[in-house]
């Protein structure tokens, strides 16, 4: 079809380099050579009017969101709902909930989200799974001195860093060493992640990483960590399964989405005690090791760049074909 021009609405932006801005930089370079695409940290009516707006985040795009459908009433427009969205803010915010009716379509990043809706708004909802290229599953010596347990993420309440800290705490397989990668977007979770650095010696902060580094440091890690209390569809599950990094997530539907209800390896939202025996049971019970790869390798091609863009591509294409102005 002809190039159209596309806003990626993402009040993310690289400096925070977090998940909705990874969705919005990959989501621009899979319709760039197909479309014309710009990303903005918000839209309003002076601006040029794209044939289709897609905003990530209901709340923090709602402006947005309700400048174009005013101005533009007949264009196409796409609203791709967070964690926050999904499991806080349509429930408590009414520009939240305005961002839902006023979008022409919704994208949710797992599928256990379609459970938040309304049934009204399911009929214009759709998955997307996110996507990381895969890398070559990384080779342990025999002799190996740790087994690294990484947990990825800035530290904010959503991500729950405070479990993960007392996890570190209560391992008691001596080989087992904790990494901890993100910036101190809170600074009193920052002041607690550098104090626990300071009491207990398996617990490793390394601050804010670039994203290459960041994945090769996932990529020799025995397991990943995602402790999350609420969660859209997270990279870095995505990021750990493509690595062949078995994952050991916080039981919540966001989580469950990627991973499959049947995953072995959950453990209660906020419990660190039950995290702490999780990884000593990932390092000592090689049997539960092996099935939380296979379950992960399982799902790995869910999270292929090739079936995300080509979702991605499906749905952008019908709507600006069902939103095409008629001939003159």
């Amino acid at each position: 079809m002809q190039a159209q021009n596309v806003v990626i609405v993402s009040p993310a932006t690289a400096r925070e380099n977090n998940g909705n801005w990874q969705t919005a930089s990959r989501w621009a370079r899979f319709l760039r050579g197909r479309h014309r695409v710009e990303i903005v940290p918000a839209w309003n009516a002076g601006m040029p009017a794209p044939a289709l707006l897609i905003a990530l985040h209901a709340r923090r795009s709602a402006a947005s969101l309700a400048a174009f459908a005013q101005a533009h009433p007949r264009r196409a427009s796409v609203l791709v709902l967070t964690g926050t969205d999904l499991y806080r803010d349509i429930r408590t915010d009414a520009s939240a909930r305005a961002s839902l009716e006023m979008a022409g379509a919704l994208v949710l990043l797992q599928d256990a989200g379609l459970r938040a809706l309304a049934p009204a708004l399911r009929a214009k909802a759709s998955v997307i799974y996110q996507s990381a290229p895969a890398l070559r599953a990384h080779v342990h010596g025999a002799k190996r001195r740790h087994y690294d347990i990484c947990m990825v993420g800035h530290l904010r309440a959503e991500k729950d860093p405070l479990t993960f800290i007392r996890a570190s705490a209560l391992v008691r397989q001596p080989m087992a060493r904790m990494l901890h990668i993100g910036g101190a977007l809170d600074p009193a979770l920052g002041a607690q992640a550098a104090a626990a650095q300071q009491a207990n010696p398996r617990y490793h902060w390394l601050g804010a990483l670039a994203r290459a580094a960041t994945r090769q440091r996932l990529k020799r890690s025995h397991a990943m960590v995602i402790a999350s209390l609420m969660e859209g569809g997270a990279n870095v599950i995505i990021e750990a399964v493509t690595s062949a990094v078995p994952v050991l997530a916080s039981d919540i539907d966001g989580n469950r989405g990627m991973l499959g209800d049947d995953y072995a390896g959950y453990f209660a939202p906020g419990d660190a005690q039950a995290l702490a025996r999780l990884i000593e049971r990932s390092i000592d019970d090689t049997a539960f090791y092996a099935q939380l790869r296979a379950q992960c390798a399982q799902r790995a091609a869910l999270f292929a760049p090739a079936a995300e863009q080509a979702a991605l591509r499906h749905l952008v294409d019908n709507l600006l074909i069902a939103h095409a102005a008629p001939p003159h």
